[in-house]
This record gives structure tokens, sequence and C-alpha cells, in this order.
């Protein structure tokens, strides 16, 4: 089916659905699955249909090669739409038989081992979504090799300044890091047959990403991070993994804070092992992982581990329900969630998250988000239970709303009949049914009130063009203008009118001949209003909001959006529109309702204030060299401040006129290449 197909790289595209079932195949998964990788694009790539694949190779292959095709037939109204439903319907295919997304993660990490023969974009594109999605499935499935290798690989596309300084930085040490690894195993495994405990050591340098994250997250450099290995020791028994920790304790002094037990409390993805960091020879910081045969295989190869001991049938279908609750969890919550954006916010949200561990008062152990509340434990209990909670009882103490869950928490919930959710409840939670919830209750009680506000906004704008509201009603003027404005009755249309979503002017247009509205408004204003208007109507923006005239367009402060950036309306009362990113979590959390599609309409626009971070080596001629980068790209600096932070660093905050994303996109490159700079970030306030 793929003959005479060729890929970017000129390579026959054979070679694609090979290697991706060669990854399979390392996963340690069963026959239908590397089969599938070798079908996984036919279907999508060519002329053959699902039936020839379910005559040929069974239903059970066919199933599977249909949960990992993409949807290509449905036109979808934006990108954000078709890249939702291609996850709602991997989540839905993952639910039914989990190796869909173990077959998808193959095909990902061939994708990204060939990335460089796209276009410099695309890369990007694919990168960012490897980050946001992939990578942290894989985490959750457990299978880290695969989740280390999507890492590094987008790290190489999005920061390759980042990715090639850390593999010069890491060679150059490779030398003296071998040789002290080579004497930390050969003393901890002398210490460990003293206390005669059977074990195999091992040390292995943290991959690349892992040091980026520690160098973003303390802004260190990277001669500056200490516990850039890692040890392994695995045992024959439960009870040796403990003996292994105290002996590695009785030798080293441990770091305060950094013990985990995963072996008491596993992870969702079934992981367990103990965790330690401890001060190791010359005074280095060490970490040391411990673990038995059975909970190695199972970290290193995760979910794809229980294949190798399965049998065929239903089987597979119980284990795989009991150890993937989190995936069930997941897919109920974004069930109810229509808007493209919201869904795949709240997927990255659910794959990212930490956890705590707390109890319901009869001793059930649930699992929520970090920096969840208890309003997030209410809705978990059920819907009701959130709407009316006022606090909690945790650990026997009242506590309020805003309390953060802690593992090992017990918590009872606190209701009051009177008590409802609000806007500030939003800015509590942190799962995304306690979200979704509340954003429910708050649109139903909005609804009402929209229709009156329109109902009034409408009959006051009838009254100035002479025109009688209660007949217009009467004759079904108003249904017929419901109808052509795509709105399903008069109700919705006066919600939507009360909701800014549909201004009056579209309304008198469907009823009057445009010159008779100019005529009448301007016979129902004086002068200075005709003034104002005209002078109001001049004012350009840049952006275009959809079937809106004369809208007053404001823009977020909170993320500044620039012309190139994809951007979002959100409807204010009596404020006309405020401008927004995409990705502006602010807009996010706010009521799809009142988003409204906006777009620029060229792709220049006035040079706005833009603030950019610089972390930098603290150096003398490092702040010239940075003025000098920012002048050459063509940009004005209107403020800049410069503080030492110690230990040889310094930051830089620059707020620079720029008049499009593409214009700052350059000067932030200039400013990552001056020699001494370690991180360039725009802050969004």
């Amino acid at each position: 089916m793929h003959r005479g197909q060729r890929r970017l790289s000129g390579e026959p595209y054979l070679t694609h659905p090979v290697q991706v079932a060669g990854i399979i195949a390392e996963m340690r998964l069963d026959v239908p699955s590397v089969a599938t990788g070798l079908l996984h694009d036919t279907v999508e790539d060519t002329l053959a249909t699902l039936d020839q694949i379910e005559g040929t190779f069974g239903s059970e292959i066919a199933t599977l090669v249909d949960g990992v095709t993409k949807i290509g037939q449905i036109n979808f109204t934006s990108r954000e739409e078709k890249q939702a439903e291609n996850f709602r319907k991997m989540l839905l295919a993952m639910a039914r038989d989990i190796r869909v997304i173990l077959i998808k993660l193959a095909d990902r990490t061939h994708n990204m081992r060939t990335l460089g023969h796209l276009p410099p974009e695309r890369q990007v594109e694919i990168a960012q979504e490897t980050l946001d999605i992939y990578a942290p499935l894989a985490h959750r499935l457990g299978i880290y090799w695969i989740k280390s290798e999507l890492e590094d690989n987008a790290l190489r596309f999005l920061h390759p300044e980042v990715y090639y300084q850390l593999k010069r930085s890491v060679a150059k040490r490779k030398a003296e890091r071998e040789k002290y690894i080579r004497e930390v195993i050969s003393v901890l495994g002398k210490k460990l047959a003293e206390s005669e405990v059977e074990a195999e050591v091992s040390g292995r340098p943290k991959h690349f990403y892992s040091i980026y994250e520690k160098m973003q997250a303390q802004n260190l450099l990277y001669d500056q991070i200490y516990d850039l290995v890692a040890f392994r020791v695995v045992v024959d028994s439960l009870g040796e993994c403990y003996e292994a920790l105290g002996c590695a304790h009785a030798n080293w002094k441990p770091v305060p804070g950094r013990f985990k037990d995963y072996i008491a409390l596993p992870k969702a993805n079934g992981y367990q092992s103990l965790h330690t960091t401890v001060i190791g020879p010359y005074g280095e910081r060490i970490e040391i992982q411990i673990r038995t045969r059975e909970m190695h295989r199972i970290a290193e190869y995760g979910v794809a581990a229980h294949w190798r001991y399965k049998q065929p049938g239903k089987d597979r279908v119980v284990d795989d329900s009991q150890r993937f609750a989190w995936l069930r969890q997941l897919l109920e919550w974004q069930q109810q969630l229509q808007d493209p954006q919201e869904f795949l916010r709240s997927v990255k949200e659910d794959l990212f998250s930490d956890e705590v561990f707390v109890f319901t008062p009869k001793g059930d152990l649930l699992n929520f988000p970090v920096g969840a509340t208890v309003i997030d434990f209410a809705y978990r209990i059920h819907s009701e239970v959130g709407h009316h909670c006022t606090g909690a009882r945790v650990n026997g103490k009242i506590v309020p709303l805003r309390y953060q869950l802690q593992s090992g928490d017990t918590v009872e919930i606190v209701t009051t009949a009177s008590q409802t959710p609000s806007n500030d409840w939003l800015k509590l939670v942190k799962s995304s049914r306690a979200k979704a919830r509340i954003r429910a209750y708050i649109k139903l009680q909005q609804g009402a009130r929209s229709v009156a506000i329109g109902r009034e906004i409408l009959e006051r704008d009838f009254t100035r063009h002479q025109l009688d509201p209660a007949k217009l009603r009467k004759d079904g003027t108003l249904e017929r203008v419901a109808k052509e404005l795509s709105q399903r009755d008069e109700e919705t249309l006066l919600a939507g009118v009360g909701y800014g979503k549909i201004t009056t002017q579209s309304v008198l247009a469907r009823i009057l001949p445009p010159e008779e509205i100019e005529r009448r408004r301007e016979k129902g204003e004086g002068r200075l209003q005709r003034l104002f208007r005209l002078v109001g109507r001049q004012t350009k923006s840049g952006v275009q909001v959809s079937g809106v005239e004369d809208m007053l367009v404001r823009f977020g402060k909170c993320c500044s959006p620039l012309p190139g950036e994809r951007i979002t309306g959100f409807i204010t009362r009596g404020r006309g529109v405020t401008v927004h990113t995409l990705e502006c979590p602010k807009v996010l959390e706010s009521d799809p309702q009142r988003r409204i599609d906006a777009q620029w309409v060229n792709g220049q626009g006035t040079p706005r204030a833009v603030k950019v971070e610089v972390t930098c080596v603290d150096r003398p001629g490092l702040l010239a060299a940075m003025s000098k980068a920012i002048s050459s790209a063509g940009i004005n600096i209107t403020r800049a401040q410069v503080h030492g932070l110690g230990d040889r660093k310094a930051q830089n905050t620059f707020e620079l006129m720029v008049g499009s994303l593409d214009e700052l996109n350059r000067v932030m490159r200039s400013l990552g290449r001056v020699r001494g700079v370690m991180k360039v970030a725009r802050v969004r306030t």
C-alpha cells in the first residue's frame, strides 16, 4: 500500500512503519500491537480500508488500527477543535484498549527522531505538542525511556541553543563523571554486602530535559547542579528495599525532605520505588532509587511490562480497568467539555498534575492534583455536596474553602443549603471536574439574568428607533430575526444580546434598511453624540471581531497580545471586547459563552510595550552586549531594570516596544545568542 510513497527525508515511506513496529517490539508488546505498528498509517495515508484490514488480519488488529488513525474526514472550525477531537478519540480508544496509546507513543517517538526534515514552524509545533501531551502520557503509563527520549528531542527543537550547550557540557565532564559513578557503585556495593543485602547497583547520568528543568526552576548554571547522576539499587525482596535504604542512610547523611516512599504509596501508573538523596563521596549530592526486580521491570516498561505475562482474552480487560482508574476518571471529566481549548487545557492539567492522597471519613483513599482545595474534594463526592460546601473538617479541625489538601489528610465536608458557587471558586479549584461543575452552575444562573438584560437593551434601542417591541414580538419578527442570526429561539437571542455576543445593530439590520437606521439614529441623537460616534469609529485597533461593527476593543494586560499571536475576544458588559491570546489562563477560566472570534486585520499593529526577562552571568560588558542585540533588531527599550541574584548571576527586565510576534521572537533570539545569557523569557503579568 505504501509503494511509491516517500517521506520528507527522501526515504521510502515504509521505513517509518517498520521503525514504529521495532519500537513496539522494544516495548515488549504483543503480536497484534507489532502488526498494528506496521499497518498504522495504511487507512490514513493510502487507499486501504478498515474492512480490508479486518478481512486480512482480523477484528482485533482492525480495532487497534482504527484507534490509532486520526480523524481525517471531518471539517473542523479550528486547529484547536481538530486537535481536541483527535485527543478525545485517542482517550476513548485508550479506555477500550490501552495498547492504542502505546502504539501512538511509538509512532510519535519515531516522528520525533526524524523531525529535522520538517519546516522549522512545524518542528516547533510538533515538539510543543509532544511536551504537552505525549511525554506526560508516557510518564503516566510509566514508560520512562520513551518519556525521556520524547522530552530530550522536544528540547532539541524548542530550545536548540540550550540543548547543544548541555550536550557539550555533559560531554566535557564525561570521563570525570564515569570515574565518580564507578567509585560510588563500588562503595555502595561493599556497604550493602557488609549488611548481607544482595543487590545490583548501577548509575546513570540524568537526561538533558530533567537537567534543563532543574536549571529553569532554580535559575542555576550547569556547573551549579550537583545531583546529575542517579544510582539504582535492585534487590530480590520487599524487605531488602528497606534494609538497603537503612544501609545508605547509615553511611551517608540523607538530605531532609528528599525521601519518598513510592512502595507504600505507589504512583498512579503503578510505579514503586524508594527514592532518597544523600550527601555522598566528596560532599556531592547523589540520588538513590531502591526497588525489587519486579518493580524495576514495571519502572522500565510501565504498563507494557504486563503484556509479556498476559493471556489473550478477558483477563486483559479486567486487569486494565483496575490499573487505569485515572484514565477512566480523566475521560469522565472530559466528556462534558465541549469547548476545544478548555478540553485541551484540562487534559494537559490532568496529565501533568502531581498528586496528593487524602482519606474520606470511611477510610477510602482519593487522589487529587497538588494545590487542590476542599472544594475539589466536595465535588468528587457529589455535585450537590460541592455546590453547598461551606468548609471542611480536616483531621478534626474546621478549615476554610481555600485550604489546600495535603497527603494523609482525612477530610469531612461541611455543607449549608444557602451556600452556592461563585466565580471566585474557579480560582481555588484545581481539578477539571470541579471547574466544569462550577462553570455549569454559574452559566445556568447567568442565563436568566442575561435574558432580562438583553430584553432591557433591545427594548431601549427599539424605542429609540421608533419601533414597538410588543408588536415585533407578537407578529413573529423577533422569532424570524433569531433564526436569521442562527439562534434557537427568541429567548436565546435575548440572552445573546445580554451577554454582548449579539449587537443591537445586527438585530436592527434585519428589521430596518441601513439608511433608515442611520436616519432614525441621527434624528434621535444630538450633535455632540454624533461627533463622538464618528470619532470613535475612526479608532483602529488592528483587530476584527466577528459580526460586530463599531465595537470598542481593548487588549488584556495579563497577556499583552501581539499581531501574529492567535487571539480571542472576551465580551465585557458595557466595556466592549477585551482581546486576549488564545492560551491566556484568564480567558480559559472564563465562561466560554462570552468568548467571541477575533483576528488581526493585518500582520502589523501599533508597537506596544512587552516585558522580556533575561537571566545571565553577572560580568562587566554583558548589559551593553544585550542592549546592542536589542537595538540591532530595530527595537526601542522604554525601561530596563537590572539586579544581581548572587552566585555570579544577574536578572534583567527590559520593556520593549514591539509591533508583532515575529519582531519579539527575533529580538529574543538575538538576546539568546549573546554569550553569557542563560535564559530569555517573555513576562506576562
